[in-house]
């Protein structure tokens, strides 16, 4: 009977996923990941190399998952940061896998980067079509959008803490509308004198 490599691949980096968030790359071990995932540790070698390098099929696929999500919507940077906040709510260690990749990997990798100077090339353009606050550098207006988003997740308390136990629903209805308004007063436009 043929094996469903796919199938096997997709579990690997589902328990990669957990494995990472939980531990960082440094603490991520292949055996739990293999069982979790119910496969042969030699798999893991076979279809992505090293844990490095798994790790990096893990985080791609997160941000690939995060794009196809959360499309960036350069006319409405409020609901992008609105629906950003709500993606890792529904998905809590994901921003601990993205801890985890700032603390071991700082940097950017080249699909990251490109992305990100998309983004920051469509800010520009709607700052000169006069929808967003020209004064701001794009560079700032992305990272201020993408900050505020992700803040309440390494607050002190936060949903990311304690294993994924999150805010009751009332409090991260208070948070994602502090998210979204501050994105809309941050990025628009000055009234004109």
């Amino acid at each position: 009977m043929a094996r469903d490599s796919s199938a096997t691949k997709a579990r690997l980096l589902d328990a990669a996923f957990s494995e990472f968030a939980t531990y960082g790359i440094a603490g991520a071990r292949v055996d739990r990941i293999a069982e979790a995932a119910q496969a042969n540790k030699r798999l893991i070698y076979v279809y992505f190399g090293n844990k490095e390098q798994l790790f990096d099929a893990v985080l791609q696929r997160a941000l690939e998952t995060g794009s196809e999500s959360v499309p960036f919507d350069v006319e409405d940077l409020p609901g992008y940061a609105g629906a950003i906040f709500d993606h890792l709510v529904a998905q809590p260690s994901l921003m601990r896998l993205m801890l985890w990749k700032r603390l071991e990997r700082p940097g950017s990798a080249d699909a990251e980067a490109a992305s990100y100077r998309a983004k920051t090339a469509l800010v520009e353009q709607a700052q000169r079509a006069g929808l967003i606050e020209p004064s701001l550098d794009p560079a700032d207006v992305l990272t201020l959008v993408l900050g505020l988003s992700q803040a309440w997740f390494g607050a002190m308390g936060g949903p990311a803490e304690g294993g994924g136990a999150g805010w009751e629903p009332e409090r991260l209805a208070r948070h994602r509308a502090a998210v979204v308004e501050s994105v809309r007063r941050a990025t628009s436009p000055a009234p004109a004198p």
